[in-house]
This record gives C-alpha cells, sequence and structure tokens, in this order.
C-alpha cells in the first residue's frame, strides 16, 4: 500500500522526487533556521552543502577546510529541523575507499536522503573556482563503488560528481559521466558546463545510461543561470542552488548591521525583520510549549 509521505522514508521520497517527470528544484540551506525557512516555502527536497557550511560555521570559503564528522554533524542537525528529504554533501569522501564507507555510513545515520561524492583531489575546492584538480578515473571509481556498497538502505541516492570538465576538458567530463552511470550511480552531476550545448549533451548521453542528470546553479559561477523549466527541456532531473541561501543571508545581516551602526536602533527597519511572534512560530515554540504542559499535567496525575 501507499505510505502517507509522512511515513515514508525520506530516501524513498526523494527517489520518487527523482523519478517524476517535473525537475525537482532544491535549494540549499547553510544551517538548521533557513532549513526550516526552505521547508515553510513550499520546496518538497532541500541540500546542504560545504560551500554554505564553510560559510556559515567558519566564515570561510569552500576549499575542503571542514572535517567529514564536522559536516555530518551539522548534516544531522539540518536533517532533524526538518522532515523533507536532504540531500547531502560528501565532497571526496575525505580520504580513500574507507572513508568513504564511513561518511556515507555516518551520513545515512545522520538522516540524509541522498548524498553526492566527487572525483576531485583531496581536499577540494568549490567547483566554480580556479585551481581544482581531479583524480584519475581508476581512483574514483573503487571510492564510487565502495560508496554503493556502503548505504544499509538501499533507497539512499548515491550521486557521482565530476569536476573534470575545467580541468581536462568536456569530453573527458563526459567519459567520466558514462562511466559513472554504468559504476551504478543513481545520479550523474557534471559540474561547471559553461554552455547549453554541453548541458544537452551531458543529457542526452546520462540518458542512453538511463542515470538522471543533475544541474548546480551558482550566481556568478560558471554555468548559465537558467530556469527550472529551461533546465527540465534540457533534461535535467534535479538542479541545486547552492549559494542563494548564504548569499541572501549575508546581505541581509550587512543592511541590520549598517542601519543599526548609523542609526544607534532599528526604527524604520523593523518591517524588513520577522516579529518575535513570528520567530517563535518558526523555531515552533507553541508546539513545544503544549508538549510540556500535557507531559506535567500526566506526571501531575501519576503523582497525585
Amino acid at each position: 500500500g501507499e505510505h502517507p509521505i509522512g511515513t515514508m522514508r525520506r530516501t524513498t521520497r526523494f527517489r520518487q522526487l527523482l523519478q517524476a517527470p517535473e525537475i525537482l528544484s532544491m535549494p540549499c540551506c547553510h544551517d538548521g533556521l533557513s532549513a526550516r525557512v526552505l521547508e515553510q516555502a513550499g520546496f518538497e527536497a532541500i541540500a546542504a552543502a560545504g560551500f554554505g557550511l564553510s560559510g556559515s560555521l567558519l566564515a570561510m570559503p569552500d576549499i575542503g577546510l571542514l572535517e567529514g564528522q564536522e559536516l555530518i554533524s551539522q548534516y544531522g542537525r539540518i536533517c532533524a529541523a526538518v522532515s523533507l528529504p536532504v540531500f547531502v554533501d560528501l565532497d571526496t569522501g575525505f580520504g580513500d575507499v574507507n572513508n568513504v564507507v564511513r561518511a556515507v555510513q555516518a551520513a545515512e545515520r545522520a538522516g540524509a536522503a541522498a548524498l553526492f561524492l566527487e572525483d576531485q583531489t583531496f581536499p577540494k575546492r568549490c567547483g566554480h573556482m580556479a585551481g581544482k584538480q581531479v583524480v584519475p578515473v581508476e581512483v574514483y571509481l573503487p571510492k564510487l563503488r565502495a560508496a554503493l556498497a556502503a548505504r544499509r538502505d538501499p533507497d539512499l541516492v548515491i550521486t557521482a560528481r565530476t569536476d573534470a570538465a575545467a580541468v581536462l576538458g568536456v569530453d573527458e567530463a563526459l567519459r567520466r559521466a558514462r562511466l559513472y552511470a554504468e559504476a551504478g550511480a543513481d545520479l550523474v552531476f557534471v559540474e561547471a558546463l559553461e554552455s547549453v550545448e554541453t548541458m544537452r549533451e551531458a543529457n542526452r548521453l546520462l540518458a542512453a545510461c538511463g542515470t538522471p542528470s543533475m544541474a548546480n546553479l551558482i550566481e556568478g559561477g560558471r554555468t548559465p543561470l537558467l530556469s527550472a523549466q529551461a533546465l527540465q527541456d534540457l533534461g535535467y532531473a534535479v538542479v541545486a542552488h547552492p549559494c542563494g541561501s548564504v548569499f541572501t543571508a549575508v546581505k541581509a545581516l550587512q543592511e541590520w548591521a549598517s542601519h543599526l551602526k548609523q542609526h544607534g536602533g532599528v526604527a524604520g527597519f523593523r518591517d524588513r525583520m520577522v516579529d518575535f511572534d513570528t520567530y517563535n512560530r518558526l523555531v515552533g515554540l507553541e508546539s513545544i510549549r503544549s508538549r510540556q504542559a500535557a507531559l506535567e499535567a500526566g506526571e501531575a496525575a501519576t503523582e497525585g
């Protein structure tokens, strides 16, 4: 029988969204609070990636500074903050095949519905930065196989990402995409393609393998910022938006901070802030209070 979505495993729900005819538009959060905002905005799945987490937790760029377990513990907090499927970034798997096995199983325990593993050298850097390097296919494929074998839940979506286009050219990126699809990746992500033609070519190749394809749109990055509909028409199954959440948060915080510094107060700025009650509703204060009251009433009854 059909599970209602509430009881369905998040991995299974993510697979449904991946297989649906409409493209899955997946914004990245950068912490639990932004995850909750995205859930309330009505998105069906969200992502969490090194770009936003490095910025949020460290105020540092996405150059592989967060360690695997630091990323995964934050993913656990994000997965706990929402009931949506969460797609997470495992970078390079933080080492060799043994590290990959540990990272995949830890991400699964943290509640991730899907993850990706990339073919960069370790430590990695943001896929739209200059100076990244990729490992040989012979180094990456065992890591991808290790990830596929490591999952306990067969519905956990394992995504292979290649960063080869910017380093070794589009032909090599497409060759890798095919190899990764043939190795059993559930989803393939060819990072930083720079034209609609190469995007269409990558998707045609992956469709021939029966493997869905993912796009990654970074404001100011290398890939054209197309609409979800345009990407769906090109053959993409998923589009991630990894930077909007941190980019928007920084601008809003800068505007509030400069107003406060300049005026000594927030008169004239309140319409750009949520109010106390709205915030408390967002973070679930009322339901926590009513649960506590019920528990205390129950305790009082058993004691008396």
